[in-house]
C-alpha cells in the first residue's frame, strides 16, 4: 500500500468559499462578491514605490522579523493612532500576509490535543490554522440581540465562554471588526475577554485586520479601537494585521502581528521554517502605504460606506431577509429565512445570475442560514449584482 495523506491533513475541511469561487473563475461576467477584496487596484503611489525600492536593491533577505524601517513605520502607527507604544525590535513581527500572522501565532501558542475558542460566524482560515496544529477549534456563536431601541447587533455570549473552558483551552480568537459579520467590540466586551483570559490564563488572539473599516467612529477615517489599549506589554495578547484590506493590497501577501517579547521572539524564528520573511520590497511599499495612505483610506471609506448604505437599503426591502447594520469590515451577513443550505442557494445564484457570494456555512457555528456579500466592489459592480440578488430571492427559485 502507498503512502497515505496525514490525519491532521485531511481533517481540514476545503475552503467552502474557495470552492464556490473556483466555479466562478471557469465563468465569465461574475460579480465577485464572495471574496474579501475590493476590485479597486492598489494605489499608485505604493506600486511607485514597490517600484522605487525594486530599483533602490530591496530584493534580498532580510530579517526573519522584517525589515528595521517597516517595523518602526508600524511602531510609529500605533502610536499615532492608538496611543500605544511599541518596541519594534521586540514586539513586532512582518508576516507574509494576515493569515501567516494567524498561521506563526496560533503555532505559536498550541500544543496537539489543545482547543481553541473562536467567536464565530468567523472567516474559516483560523479553525483551520487550528486543525492544523492538530488542536480543536471550539466554536462560540454570538447571539444576535435586540437593544431597547430596536436596533440589531451581534454580542458575546460570556456565560457559554466560561461553560466551554476546559483544563486543555489555551487560546481564544476573536475578529473586530468581523468578517463576516461587520461587528465591532465595544471597549467593555474587549476589557470583559482580556478579564477572561486573564482569569484562565488563556492567549487573546485579536484579528483587527480590519480596523481601518469602522463607521461607527467620532469621524469617518478613525481606527477601531485595539485590544492593544486596554493590555499591557505583559499580558498574553496578539494581535494579527494586514495591509490587504485597508490598503488594497490583497495580492501583496504582507501582514505583521504584535504580542508579547516571548512569543514575538519565536515567532521571528519560526518565520525561517514558514516564509523566512515577507518580501523586501514589499515592506518598503508598506511604509510609504502607513505614511501616505491616509487620504485615500479616508476616500474607499466613503465609497464603502455608501456602498454598505445601498446594499442594506436593497436586502431591508426582500421580505423574510433580516440583516443588522454592521459598523466595520465591509461585509453584510443577511438571514434569510427558510434558508437551510446556504451553499446550495449561493451555488445557484450563481450559475444562474453570475452573481457570486459566500456561503454563511463556511464561517463556522450560527452561520448557517445567511450568505457573505463584500460591498468593495465599484459601484457599477454592486447595482447590477443587488439587483439580480433581489429578483433571485424574490422570486423564492432557490426553495
Amino acid at each position: 500500500m502507498s503512502a497515505a495523506l496525514s490525519a491532521s491533513a485531511r481533517s481540514v475541511a476545503h475552503s467552502r468559499i474557495r470552492e464556490l469561487a473556483e466555479i466562478a473563475m471557469t465563468m465569465d461576467g461574475v460579480a465577485k462578491l464572495y471574496f474579501g477584496e475590493s476590485n479597486i487596484p492598489t494605489p499608485a503611489f505604493i506600486r511607485a514605490a514597490a517600484a522605487r525600492a525594486m530599483e533602490e536593491g530591496f530584493t534580498y533577505y532580510t530579517s526573519n522579523a522584517g525589515l528595521e524601517s517597516t517595523r518602526q513605520a508600524m511602531a510609529a502607527y500605533y502610536e499615532a493612532k492608538h496611543g500605544v507604544a511599541l518596541n519594534p525590535a521586540h514586539e513586532i513581527v512582518v508576516t507574509a500576509s494576515g493569515v501567516q500572522a494567524l498561521n506563526v501565532a496560533i503555532r505559536c501558542t498550541l500544543d496537539p490535543g489543545d482547543e481553541a475558542l473562536i467567536l464565530t460566524p468567523a472567516w474559516p482560515n483560523g479553525a483551520s490554522i487550528v486543525q492544523m496544529c492538530n488542536a480543536m477549534p471550539v466554536m462560540m456563536a454570538q447571539p444576535l440581540a435586540t437593544s431597547p431601541s430596536g436596533a440589531m447587533r451581534y454580542t458575546i455570549d460570556f456565560d457559554a465562554l466560561e461553560a466551554a473552558v476546559t483544563p486543555r483551552t489555551r487560546l481564544l480568537l476573536y475578529t473586530s471588526p468581523s468578517n463576516p459579520l461587520g461587528w465591532v467590540a465595544t471597549a467593555d466586551e474587549q476589557r470583559r475577554l482580556l478579564e477572561f483570559t486573564r482569569r484562565h490564563k488563556l492567549w487573546l488572539l485579536a484579528d483587527e485586520v480590519y480596523e481601518r473599516l469602522w463607521y461607527e467612529g467620532p469621524a469617518l477615517g478613525a481606527v477601531a479601537p485595539s485590544i492593544l489599549r486596554l493590555a499591557t506589554r505583559d499580558d498574553s495578547v496578539i494581535v494579527a494585521q494586514s495591509f490587504s484590506k485597508s490598503y488594497c493590497m490583497t495580492g501583496w501577501r504582507l501582514g505583521w502581528i504584535v504580542a508579547r517579547t516571548d512569543l514575538a521572539a519565536r515567532a521571528c524564528e519560526l518565520n525561517e521554517f514558514i516564509i523566512s520573511h515577507a518580501a523586501s520590497f514589499s515592506q518598503r511599499a508598506a511604509e510609504t502605504a502607513l505614511r501616505d495612505g491616509e487620504p485615500f483610506i479616508l476616500a474607499m471609506l466613503e465609497q464603502f460606506r455608501a456602498n454598505r448604505d445601498f446594499c442594506l437599503d436593497v436586502l431591508r426591502s426582500l421580505p423574510g431577509v433580516t440583516v443588522p447594520e454592521p459598523g466595520g469590515a465591509f461585509y453584510l451577513f443577511p438571514r434569510i429565512s427558510g434558508l437551510a443550505d446556504s451553499f446550495a442557494f449561493c451555488k445557484r445564484l450563481l450559475v444562474e445570475t453570475k452573481v457570486g457570494l459566500a456561503p454563511g456555512v463556511a464561517f463556522g457555528a450560527g452561520g448557517e442560514g445567511s450568505v457573505r456579500l463584500c460591498y468593495a466592489s465599484e459601484r457599477s459592480v454592486v447595482e447590477p449584482a443587488m439587483e439580480r440578488l433581489a429578483a433571485f430571492i424574490g422570486r423564492g427559485a432557490w426553495e
